[in-house]
């Protein structure tokens, strides 16, 4: 199985949360800020991602959205 992410840059209020979740380090802050000037979670290790969706879940404001695919 192998995963992707997507983050909804402009809702990330850049707490953390997922990164702290994932078990394959696939996300981490970005230096960039969004619109509302927070730095947001993005997926800087892409290839790792599983699918587990364990970002997505503990997501308090459920901006991760994430996609699997048999490989």
């Amino acid at each position: 199985m192998r995963g992707s992410i997507d983050v909804s840059i402009d809702l990330c209020k850049g707490c953390a949360v997922c990164i702290a979740a994932c078990p394959t380090g696939v996300i981490a802050l970005s230096s960039a800020v969004n619109g509302k000037g927070y730095n947001y979670a993005a997926a800087v290790n892409p290839d790792k991602c599983t699918g587990c969706t364990n970002c997505a879940i503990v997501c308090p404001d459920a901006v991760i959205t994430v996609y699997r695919t048999k490989v």
